[in-house]
């Protein structure tokens, strides 16, 4: 395996110590070491990977040197813009180091939505005409690895990408964690809320942490899962998912559970769900100021006043919990007010150790949900 302080290091001899991206559980080893280790202006937690192209781009436009962007591969498809059309060689020729951790690659086995990313991952590179290796795990093979991308961006101009499989990395903790005071879990809210609502109404959850507790609340309420839609993948749009099914059954009320970081990656979302109206819609923001599902790297979620956001671009109506005791009057509250709704929940970072995953494939979802819709 490769350490992060080696690899960090060795990116260092070669000019390179400007890192930019969105976490992902592959890197998160190095994603700890770099926030523990290097300022925070050396080290940006974008919004999404489209936008962390273009602090790279900014960084290398002040500087003269390469920058660092990290992701998982789901982010290559936010990425494509910028690579295309600003730092490809046809446009401004900007050298970016890519540095991609390779969920789902053929033949090691992932969750249902890495698996059509992992099959294409190198091919999208191939088409964008991005030069690539797979980083090797090894540390000798690391180095020579890391010069040839370095050499090659240096008479070139062009980005380089590092593909990252799976223990590629050695471990790392973090030890520069982010606390807070939060005493409702995300589990205990997601609960709550999800046995509330109307008879009628569904629910369209984020990916990662918030999809998998709630699949597991049903479960243990001997409950089937139909009127929930778990959208395992496309990190930031379950919210204009949930926009879409609002505007074709304005007789049920339909319910966005959000993280923080999804909400944060697209929050141009949220004008345009304002500006529809749709007196069904709620919007439920289960802010830990963190992304949980991938190793709980920090966002800004607490850091800045979403209900405010939310009402500026014309939400109805917002609340914002941090107790039991107002998170029940606001549920109860909820039932006779009209949407657009925001409502964020502030709860504390973490997760049970045993929590599963969905049993159901992301088809057999969707037709269950499909017909739940249609009665």
């Amino acid at each position: 395996m490769v350490r992060p302080e080696f690899f960090v290091n060795k990116l260092k001899e070669h000019g390179i110590d400007f890192y930019v991206g969105v976490p992902d559980s592959l890197l998160k080893n190095i994603c700890a070491y770099i926030t523990d280790n290097l300022p925070v202006e050396h080290n940006i937690i974008a919004a999404n990977e489209g936008g962390a192209m273009g602090i790279a781009v900014g960084y290398h436009l002040a500087t003269g040197k390469v920058p660092v962007v990290y992701m998982q591969n789901s982010g290559e498809g936010n990425i494509i813009n910028p690579l295309a059309s600003l730092t490809d060689k046809e446009v401004y020729n900007i050298p970016v180091l890519l540095v991609i951790g390779w969920r789902g690659r053929p033949g090691v086995y992932d969750e249902p939505q890495h698996v059509k990313q992992g099959k294409v991952t190198t091919g999208l590179l191939n088409t964008m005409g991005i030069n690539y290796a797979i980083l090797p795990k090894d540390e000798e093979g690391a180095v020579k690895q890391i010069k040839i991308a370095a050499d090659f961006m240096k008479a070139t101009n062009e980005c380089y990408a590092l593909v990252i499989e799976k223990d590629t990395f050695d471990a790392y903790k973090l030890q520069n964690v982010e606390t807070n005071n939060l005493t409702i879990s995300r589990e205990e809210a997601i609960q709550k809320v999800a046995s509330s609502i109307e008879d009628n109404a569904c629910i369209i959850s984020t990916t990662g942490m918030i999809s998998r507790e709630l699949f597991e609340a049903r479960t243990a309420w001997n409950q089937g899962h139909e009127r929930d839609l778990l959208t395992v993948g496309s990190m930031g749009h379950a919210s204009q998912i949930a926009l879409g099914i609002a505007l074709q059954k304005p007789e049920r009320r339909v319910y966005c559970f959000d993280g923080d970081g999804a909400s944060i990656m697209h929050m141009g979302n949220m004008a345009i769900t304002a500006s529809m109206k749709c007196k069904n819609y709620v919007h439920v923001v289960f802010n830990n100021g963190a992304h949980d599902s991938v190793g709980g790297q920090p966002t800004v979620g607490l850091k800045i006043d979403l209900c405010a956001v939310a009402m500026a671009v014309g939400y109805k109506v917002t609340y914002s919990v941090d107790t039991f005791e107002a998170f029940n009057e606001t549920l109860e509250t909820l039932k006779s007010v009209e949407g657009p709704i925001l409502l964020q929940v502030c709860v504390k970072k973490g997760n049970r150790k045993d929590l599963g995953r969905p049993t159901v494939n992301p088809i057999q979802n969707k037709e269950a949900f499909m017909e739940f819709l249609q009665k």
